[in-house]
Protein backbone atom coordinates (compact mmCIF):
# COMPACT_ATOMS: atom_id res chain seq x y z
CA UNK A 1 0.00 0.00 0.00
CA UNK A 2 1.16 3.44 -0.61
CA UNK A 3 2.56 5.38 2.38
CA UNK A 4 0.64 8.73 0.91
CA UNK A 5 -2.12 9.82 3.31
CA UNK A 6 -5.44 8.70 2.91
CA UNK A 7 -6.71 11.95 2.03
CA UNK A 8 -4.05 12.14 -1.36
CA UNK A 9 -6.84 12.36 -4.51
CA UNK A 10 -5.17 9.33 -5.89
CA UNK A 11 -5.17 7.23 -2.11
CA UNK A 12 -8.77 8.86 -1.98
CA UNK A 13 -9.92 7.14 -5.61
CA UNK A 14 -8.66 3.82 -4.89
CA UNK A 15 -10.54 3.58 -1.25
CA UNK A 16 -13.76 5.22 -2.22
CA UNK A 17 -15.24 2.05 -3.77
CA UNK A 18 -14.73 0.56 -0.52
CA UNK A 19 -16.43 3.60 1.62
CA UNK A 20 -19.34 3.28 -0.72
CA UNK A 21 -19.46 0.04 -0.07
CA UNK A 22 -19.48 0.93 3.56
CA UNK A 23 -22.55 3.18 3.21
CA UNK A 24 -24.29 1.15 1.32
CA UNK A 25 -24.06 -1.98 4.11
CA UNK A 26 -25.06 0.65 7.24
CA UNK A 27 -28.16 1.40 5.57
CA UNK A 28 -29.17 -2.12 4.79
CA UNK A 29 -28.72 -3.21 8.46
CA UNK A 30 -30.24 0.23 9.53
CA UNK A 31 -33.23 -0.53 7.29
CA UNK A 32 -33.42 -4.28 8.95
CA UNK A 33 -32.75 -2.96 12.36
CA UNK A 34 -36.24 -0.49 11.63
CA UNK A 35 -38.27 -3.39 10.07
CA UNK A 36 -37.42 -5.40 13.41
CA UNK A 37 -38.47 -2.95 15.71
CA UNK A 38 -35.43 -1.51 16.88
CA UNK A 39 -35.20 2.29 17.87
CA UNK A 40 -31.46 3.48 16.71
CA UNK A 41 -29.91 5.37 19.84
CA UNK A 42 -27.45 7.96 20.34
CA UNK A 43 -25.49 7.55 23.31
CA UNK A 44 -22.93 10.26 24.93
CA UNK A 45 -19.54 9.03 23.74
CA UNK A 46 -18.23 10.70 27.50
CA UNK A 47 -18.51 8.72 30.51
CA UNK A 48 -17.70 8.51 34.29
CA UNK A 49 -16.18 5.21 32.93
CA UNK A 50 -14.98 3.99 29.81
CA UNK A 51 -15.57 0.22 31.40
CA UNK A 52 -14.33 -1.94 33.54
CA UNK A 53 -12.62 -4.98 31.91
CA UNK A 54 -9.34 -5.82 33.06
CA UNK A 55 -7.26 -4.89 29.85
CA UNK A 56 -9.59 -1.95 28.14
CA UNK A 57 -7.99 1.29 28.02
CA UNK A 58 -9.53 4.52 27.66
CA UNK A 59 -9.08 7.45 26.93
CA UNK A 60 -9.33 9.95 29.92
CA UNK A 61 -10.23 13.87 29.81
CA UNK A 62 -11.93 16.88 32.10
CA UNK A 63 -15.08 18.09 32.00
CA UNK A 64 -15.31 21.91 33.20
CA UNK A 65 -18.29 23.18 34.84
CA UNK A 66 -19.55 26.53 35.14
CA UNK A 67 -17.86 26.54 38.46
CA UNK A 68 -14.39 26.04 36.97
CA UNK A 69 -14.32 22.93 38.35
CA UNK A 70 -12.47 20.18 36.81
CA UNK A 71 -14.07 16.51 37.06
CA UNK A 72 -12.53 13.44 35.47
CA UNK A 73 -14.31 12.24 32.44
CA UNK A 74 -13.36 9.28 29.60
CA UNK A 75 -14.56 8.60 25.96
CA UNK A 76 -16.31 5.66 26.38
CA UNK A 77 -14.65 2.21 24.80
CA UNK A 78 -18.48 1.36 24.43
CA UNK A 79 -21.92 2.21 24.66
CA UNK A 80 -23.37 -0.81 26.78
CA UNK A 81 -23.79 1.05 30.35
CA UNK A 82 -25.95 4.10 28.66
CA UNK A 83 -27.69 1.52 26.31
CA UNK A 84 -28.52 -0.75 29.82
CA UNK A 85 -29.87 2.26 31.21
CA UNK A 86 -31.86 2.48 28.38
CA UNK A 87 -33.14 -0.94 28.74
CA UNK A 88 -34.16 -0.06 32.17
CA UNK A 89 -35.87 3.04 31.30
CA UNK A 90 -38.23 0.54 29.25
CA UNK A 91 -36.96 0.29 25.79
CA UNK A 92 -37.76 -2.80 24.27
CA UNK A 93 -35.24 -3.58 21.52
CA UNK A 94 -32.42 -0.46 20.95
CA UNK A 95 -29.36 -0.19 18.47
CA UNK A 96 -26.61 2.22 18.03
CA UNK A 97 -23.93 3.01 15.22
CA UNK A 98 -21.19 4.42 17.81
CA UNK A 99 -18.13 5.61 17.48
CA UNK A 100 -15.77 4.54 20.69
CA UNK A 101 -12.09 4.35 21.52
CA UNK A 102 -9.98 2.11 22.94
CA UNK A 103 -6.20 3.11 23.56
CA UNK A 104 -2.83 0.90 22.99
CA UNK A 105 -5.04 -0.77 20.06
CA UNK A 106 -3.43 -0.03 16.36
CA UNK A 107 -2.86 -2.61 13.25
CA UNK A 108 -4.52 -3.83 10.59
CA UNK A 109 -7.92 -5.03 13.00
CA UNK A 110 -7.82 -2.24 15.45
CA UNK A 111 -7.65 1.34 15.47
CA UNK A 112 -7.89 4.00 18.38
CA UNK A 113 -11.00 5.16 16.74
CA UNK A 114 -13.62 3.06 15.46
CA UNK A 115 -17.47 2.05 14.66
CA UNK A 116 -19.31 -0.51 17.12
CA UNK A 117 -22.61 -1.73 15.90
CA UNK A 118 -24.18 -2.42 19.62
CA UNK A 119 -27.93 -4.05 19.63
CA UNK A 120 -30.45 -5.02 22.43
CA UNK A 121 -33.52 -7.06 22.79
CA UNK A 122 -35.11 -7.03 26.31
CA UNK A 123 -37.22 -10.34 27.41
CA UNK A 124 -35.21 -12.56 24.55
CA UNK A 125 -32.45 -15.22 25.07
CA UNK A 126 -29.11 -14.57 23.55
CA UNK A 127 -29.28 -17.33 21.17
CA UNK A 128 -31.88 -14.87 19.27
CA UNK A 129 -28.28 -12.62 18.76
CA UNK A 130 -27.38 -15.60 16.81
CA UNK A 131 -29.62 -15.58 14.31
CA UNK A 132 -29.33 -11.81 13.83
CA UNK A 133 -25.50 -12.24 13.18
CA UNK A 134 -26.07 -14.35 10.23
CA UNK A 135 -28.73 -11.69 9.00
CA UNK A 136 -25.93 -9.43 9.21
CA UNK A 137 -23.13 -10.98 7.47
CA UNK A 138 -25.99 -12.03 4.47
CA UNK A 139 -26.96 -8.52 4.05
CA UNK A 140 -23.11 -6.89 4.13
CA UNK A 141 -22.15 -9.62 1.29
CA UNK A 142 -25.25 -8.08 -0.75
CA UNK A 143 -24.98 -4.43 -0.26
CA UNK A 144 -21.14 -5.33 -0.88
CA UNK A 145 -21.73 -7.32 -4.00
CA UNK A 146 -19.58 -9.91 -2.69
CA UNK A 147 -20.08 -14.10 -3.19
CA UNK A 148 -17.45 -14.16 0.05
CA UNK A 149 -15.72 -12.43 2.63
CA UNK A 150 -11.93 -12.75 2.62
CA UNK A 151 -9.11 -12.07 4.77
CA UNK A 152 -5.38 -12.82 4.15
CA UNK A 153 -5.16 -16.98 3.65
CA UNK A 154 -8.52 -17.60 4.76
CA UNK A 155 -12.02 -17.41 2.84
CA UNK A 156 -15.85 -17.41 4.55
CA UNK A 157 -19.02 -17.62 3.31
CA UNK A 158 -21.40 -15.33 4.52
CA UNK A 159 -24.62 -17.36 3.21
CA UNK A 160 -24.16 -19.86 5.01
CA UNK A 161 -25.55 -20.84 8.21
CA UNK A 162 -22.78 -20.12 10.98
CA UNK A 163 -21.63 -22.84 12.67
CA UNK A 164 -22.00 -23.35 16.85
CA UNK A 165 -19.04 -24.98 19.20
CA UNK A 166 -18.67 -24.84 22.55
CA UNK A 167 -15.34 -22.96 23.98
CA UNK A 168 -14.65 -26.14 25.46
CA UNK A 169 -14.75 -27.83 22.86
CA UNK A 170 -12.59 -26.02 20.73
CA UNK A 171 -10.02 -26.17 22.63
CA UNK A 172 -10.63 -29.53 22.63
CA UNK A 173 -10.10 -29.93 19.42
CA UNK A 174 -7.69 -27.55 18.45
CA UNK A 175 -5.46 -27.40 21.42
CA UNK A 176 -6.20 -30.90 22.89
CA UNK A 177 -6.74 -28.86 26.21
CA UNK A 178 -9.55 -30.29 28.84
CA UNK A 179 -10.57 -26.44 29.79
CA UNK A 180 -13.82 -27.23 32.10
CA UNK A 181 -11.28 -29.26 34.01
CA UNK A 182 -9.35 -25.75 35.44
CA UNK A 183 -12.83 -24.09 36.21
CA UNK A 184 -14.66 -25.08 39.81
CA UNK A 185 -18.53 -24.38 39.79
CA UNK A 186 -17.79 -21.62 41.80
CA UNK A 187 -15.59 -19.48 38.94
CA UNK A 188 -12.06 -20.04 40.56
CA UNK A 189 -9.73 -21.22 38.41
CA UNK A 190 -6.66 -23.63 38.25
CA UNK A 191 -3.66 -21.48 37.32
CA UNK A 192 -1.29 -24.27 37.40
CA UNK A 193 -3.25 -27.06 35.81
CA UNK A 194 -4.09 -24.88 32.75
CA UNK A 195 -0.34 -24.36 32.76
CA UNK A 196 0.66 -27.48 32.75
CA UNK A 197 -1.68 -28.14 29.90
CA UNK A 198 -0.05 -25.61 27.51
CA UNK A 199 2.97 -27.06 28.59
CA UNK A 200 1.93 -30.40 27.22
CA UNK A 201 0.55 -28.73 24.18
CA UNK A 202 3.77 -27.01 23.02
CA UNK A 203 2.04 -23.02 23.64
CA UNK A 204 4.55 -20.80 25.09
CA UNK A 205 4.01 -18.98 28.34
CA UNK A 206 5.53 -16.28 30.43
CA UNK A 207 6.23 -17.70 33.94
CA UNK A 208 4.08 -15.03 35.96
CA UNK A 209 0.94 -15.76 33.34
CA UNK A 210 -2.32 -15.77 34.64
CA UNK A 211 -5.32 -18.13 34.29
CA UNK A 212 -6.58 -15.88 31.91
CA UNK A 213 -3.57 -14.81 30.57
CA UNK A 214 -3.05 -18.98 29.77
CA UNK A 215 -6.17 -18.47 28.38
CA UNK A 216 -5.85 -15.69 25.88
CA UNK A 217 -2.47 -17.85 24.74
CA UNK A 218 -4.21 -20.87 23.76
CA UNK A 219 -7.26 -19.22 22.29
CA UNK A 220 -5.08 -17.07 19.79
CA UNK A 221 -2.42 -19.18 19.07
CA UNK A 222 -4.04 -23.02 18.46
CA UNK A 223 -8.00 -21.44 18.31
CA UNK A 224 -9.08 -18.42 16.40
CA UNK A 225 -7.03 -19.18 13.25
CA UNK A 226 -9.37 -22.54 12.54
CA UNK A 227 -12.45 -20.64 13.64
CA UNK A 228 -14.81 -18.93 10.38
CA UNK A 229 -13.18 -20.91 7.59
CA UNK A 230 -16.00 -21.81 5.15
CA UNK A 231 -18.50 -20.41 6.85
CA UNK A 232 -18.70 -18.15 10.06
CA UNK A 233 -17.87 -19.57 13.70
CA UNK A 234 -20.22 -18.81 16.65
CA UNK A 235 -17.66 -19.63 19.33
CA UNK A 236 -20.79 -19.89 22.25
CA UNK A 237 -20.58 -20.77 26.24
CA UNK A 238 -17.46 -18.63 27.08
CA UNK A 239 -15.52 -19.66 30.83
CA UNK A 240 -17.21 -17.64 33.45
CA UNK A 241 -14.03 -15.80 34.17
CA UNK A 242 -13.90 -14.62 31.02
CA UNK A 243 -17.54 -13.01 30.78
CA UNK A 244 -17.72 -10.19 33.15
CA UNK A 245 -20.80 -8.63 31.57
CA UNK A 246 -22.47 -12.17 31.34
CA UNK A 247 -24.80 -14.28 33.51
CA UNK A 248 -23.62 -17.91 34.32
CA UNK A 249 -25.29 -20.79 31.64
CA UNK A 250 -27.88 -22.46 33.83
CA UNK A 251 -26.71 -25.95 33.17
CA UNK A 252 -23.28 -25.56 34.08
CA UNK A 253 -21.80 -22.67 36.34
CA UNK A 254 -18.55 -22.96 35.00
CA UNK A 255 -19.99 -21.04 31.87
CA UNK A 256 -21.74 -18.27 30.54
CA UNK A 257 -24.02 -17.14 27.86
CA UNK A 258 -21.46 -15.44 26.18
CA UNK A 259 -20.65 -15.96 22.23
CA UNK A 260 -18.11 -14.73 19.91
CA UNK A 261 -18.65 -14.56 16.38
CA UNK A 262 -15.80 -15.58 13.80
CA UNK A 263 -15.33 -14.89 9.88
CA UNK A 264 -12.23 -15.73 8.09
CA UNK A 265 -10.63 -16.04 11.64
CA UNK A 266 -11.41 -12.48 12.43
CA UNK A 267 -13.67 -11.95 15.71
CA UNK A 268 -16.53 -9.75 14.64
CA UNK A 269 -18.93 -9.66 17.50
CA UNK A 270 -19.50 -10.46 21.13
CA UNK A 271 -22.75 -11.11 22.59
CA UNK A 272 -24.36 -12.22 26.28
CA UNK A 273 -27.25 -13.24 28.23
CA UNK A 274 -26.68 -10.10 30.11
CA UNK A 275 -26.14 -9.93 33.83
CA UNK A 276 -28.95 -8.25 35.78
CA UNK A 277 -27.68 -8.74 39.19
CA UNK A 278 -25.86 -5.47 40.47
CA UNK A 279 -24.19 -7.18 43.40
CA UNK A 280 -22.52 -9.33 41.40
CA UNK A 281 -21.90 -7.42 38.97
CA UNK A 282 -20.16 -5.28 41.17
CA UNK A 283 -17.99 -7.81 42.89
CA UNK A 284 -16.19 -8.73 39.14
CA UNK A 285 -15.87 -5.32 38.39
CA UNK A 286 -14.04 -4.86 41.46
CA UNK A 287 -11.91 -7.73 40.95
CA UNK A 288 -10.93 -6.90 37.51
CA UNK A 289 -10.19 -3.36 38.63
CA UNK A 290 -7.89 -4.84 41.48
CA UNK A 291 -6.31 -6.80 38.41
CA UNK A 292 -6.08 -3.78 36.50
CA UNK A 293 -4.25 -2.11 39.08
CA UNK A 294 -1.69 -5.23 39.59
CA UNK A 295 -1.09 -5.64 36.09
CA UNK A 296 -1.38 -1.63 34.99
CA UNK A 297 -1.10 0.16 38.08
CA UNK A 298 -4.62 2.21 37.82
CA UNK A 299 -7.70 1.40 37.82
CA UNK A 300 -10.88 2.88 36.37
CA UNK A 301 -14.02 3.96 38.45
CA UNK A 302 -17.40 2.41 38.80
CA UNK A 303 -20.20 3.69 37.02
CA UNK A 304 -22.67 3.90 40.00
CA UNK A 305 -25.50 5.04 38.33
CA UNK A 306 -25.01 2.23 36.00
CA UNK A 307 -24.85 -0.40 38.95
CA UNK A 308 -28.10 1.27 40.04
CA UNK A 309 -29.65 0.65 36.68
CA UNK A 310 -29.13 -3.22 36.61
CA UNK A 311 -31.58 -3.31 39.68
CA UNK A 312 -34.24 -2.90 37.51
CA UNK A 313 -33.39 -3.22 33.85
CA UNK A 314 -34.99 -6.34 32.69
CA UNK A 315 -34.14 -9.85 31.18
CA UNK A 316 -32.25 -9.41 27.80
CA UNK A 317 -29.39 -10.18 25.54
CA UNK A 318 -27.13 -7.69 23.73
CA UNK A 319 -23.96 -7.84 21.45
CA UNK A 320 -21.41 -5.83 20.44
CA UNK A 321 -20.19 -5.95 16.29
CA UNK A 322 -17.03 -4.72 14.90
CA UNK A 323 -18.58 -3.02 11.95
CA UNK A 324 -15.12 -1.91 10.19
CA UNK A 325 -14.24 -5.23 10.84
CA UNK A 326 -17.25 -6.54 8.87
CA UNK A 327 -17.21 -3.75 6.17
CA UNK A 328 -13.46 -5.11 5.80
CA UNK A 329 -14.57 -8.58 5.23
CA UNK A 330 -17.30 -8.17 2.72
CA UNK A 331 -14.92 -5.65 0.70
CA UNK A 332 -11.76 -7.72 1.02
CA UNK A 333 -9.77 -5.07 2.24
CA UNK A 334 -6.34 -5.31 3.67
CA UNK A 335 -7.19 -3.62 6.90
CA UNK A 336 -9.73 -1.63 9.00
CA UNK A 337 -8.44 1.94 8.15
CA UNK A 338 -8.97 0.75 4.55
CA UNK A 339 -12.58 1.07 5.06
CA UNK A 340 -12.91 4.19 7.54
CA UNK A 341 -13.71 7.07 5.75
CA UNK A 342 -11.39 9.64 7.94
CA UNK A 343 -8.49 7.50 9.78
CA UNK A 344 -7.17 8.69 13.11
CA UNK A 345 -3.49 10.24 12.32
CA UNK A 346 -0.38 8.86 13.05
Amino acid sequence: MSDSPWWQPHRHADRRPALMARNRIQRAIRDWLDDNGFAEVDPSALAVSPGNETHLHGFATEMVGNDGKARAMYLHTSPEFAMKKLLAAGEPRIAAFSHVWRNRERGKLHHPEFTMLEWYRAGEDYTVLMDDCADFLMLAAEAAGANEFRWRDSVCDPYASPERVSVAEAFADFAGIDLLATISADGATDRDGLAAQLDKAGIARALHDSWSDLFSRALAERVEPHLGRGCATILDRYPAPEAALARRAPDDPRVSERFELYACGVELANGFGELTDPAEQRARFQHDMAERARIYGDAYPLDEDFLAALAIMPEASGIALGFDRLVMLATSAPSVEAVMWAPVAG
